[in-house]
């Protein structure tokens, strides 16, 4: 039976109503599995079991041991990205409640994982399944892709693509959470090491060397004083907003507590926009060290090579670029135009303030990205992450609707 666009808004509600128990069972119980540093074996098994009983053609782990699940095996490809991994729960005795059984209070469910970012996962499994029942994936190959991403955002899609499957989606939509708004870019980010290499002597006679942290004070001064004209609009993007540079670690090189320290090294996060290349971040922060240190201080772009818990490693640079789908775009319009038809309202178009595997989909491989998932990012990584129930099941809808949205989009387009 063929829907129109009415009739399949109607029969998708029905549908998501009908469905609503399962879905947040759903959402309790993968909530409940840990899956902190990558370790994805479990919650995947119990997705790819919700896939299995849903119908998906194709459900399996690939090399890296992400989870995927396909439908149907059209010319147009489109991937749902939720990533399945979260960090860490800090000190137990913090937490009121279990992080991972959670509690539920006004329809809010509080747990690790809720809103970053296992949330759109019943969503896009169910919706998809609802999607290929009411004949809205015509042509479409469709796939969940439930993959580790805190440790490096875009490595999963990079394997996507370039290792299994192998295939280069037409378009992705993200599942982190956008306060059930469409999402179309965010900043990127580079990490950087800059190293002092000093001489090492007794801490008695520590003028005999050369200390290496002492190198390093001006240049952490600059560091902050940077970071303070950005706040002030320096390399800021209209819709991306002000870049930012932070030292988040360090780490010293010494014989012992009373010995001068030899190496001296500080973990920089820079937050970049589109206005900002890549070759120009670098110079300038390689520009602040003085020039009769520039022999004796080094600057490194970081890579990530850490084997995933299936032992597979994929080393890639950790400059994850920013991006923006254009507010014209076809797809920009067609979540848009799945939000209005869903429920009647046209919402603002927004960026996140962190970054998402969008870093390789839209950033790195060009590919047209959109997010859209329940909750609100800003619960991310708290003891107080959580995400309204109602937001994961009315998801559902819209996961379920876009293709055919963005199906008649595309034809408009020619």
């Amino acid at each position: 039976m063929e829907y129109s666009k009415d009739e399949a808004v109607q029969e998708i509600k029905k549908r998501v109503n009908a469905a609503h128990d399962d879905i947040v069972q759903f959402m309790r119980d993968i909530v409940a599995i840990p899956s902190m540093d990558g370790q994805l074996k479990d919650v995947g098994e119990r997705i790819g079991a919700e896939m299995t009983k849903l119908g998906f053609d194709e459900v399996r782990f690939d090399k890296m041991g992400n989870i995927l699940g396909r439908i149907g095996k059209g010319k147009r490809v489109i991937v749902y990205d939720s990533h399945i991994d979260t960090v860490g729960i800090g000190d137990l005795a913090d937490w009121e409640w279990d992080p991972f059984v959670g509690k539920v209070e006004d329809g809010i469910l509080f747990a690790r994982g809720a809103v970053d970012e296992k949330g759109s996962t019943p969503g896009m499994v169910y919706g998809l399944a609802m999607a290929r029942d009411l004949g809205l994936l015509e042509d479409t190959t469709a796939y969940y892709f439930g993959n580790m991403e805190e440790w490096c955002d875009g490595i999963a899609p990079n394997i996507f693509v370039e290792v299994d499957p192998g295939i280069r989606p037409d378009f992705v939509v993200i599942g982190e959470p956008t306060k059930m708004q469409i999402y179309h870019g965010h900043k990127g980010r580079i990490e950087l090491k800059i190293t002092a290499s000093g001489k090492s002597a007794h801490a008695a006679s520590h003028y005999l060397g050369d200390n290496a942290v002492y190198k390093m004070m001006a240049i952490i001064t600059q560091i902050r004083e940077l970071d303070r004209r950005f706040r002030l609009g320096l390399g800021s993007h209209p819709k991306q907003g002000n870049p930012s540079i932070a030292v988040t670690d360090v780490r010293a090189r010494t014989d012992s507590l009373n010995a001068v320290p030899n190496q001296f090294s500080i973990y920089l996060d820079r937050r970049i926009t589109s206005n900002e290349p890549h070759d120009e971040v670098i110079a300038q922060v390689k520009g602040l060290i003085p020039d009769y240190l520039q022999g004796e201080i080094t600057v490194e772009e970081l890579f990530y090579d850490e084997p995933s818990y299936t032992g597979f490693k994929f080393p890639v640079s950790k400059f994850y670029p920013a991006w923006l789908l254009d507010d014209t775009h076809p797809m920009t319009q067609a979540g848009q135009d799945t939000i209005e038809t869903l429920w009647g309202e046209r919402r603002k178009l927004g960026t996140w303030d962190f970054s998402t595997n969008g870093t390789y989909w839209a950033g790195k491989a060009g590919i047209p990205s959109i997010g859209f998932g329940p909750g609100n990012e800003k619960f991310a990584h708290a003891i107080l992450e959580q995400v309204p129930l109602k937001e994961v099941v009315d998801a559902t809808q819209f996961y379920a609707l876009f293709p055919m949205i963005l199906s008649e989009k595309m034809i408009a387009e020619g």
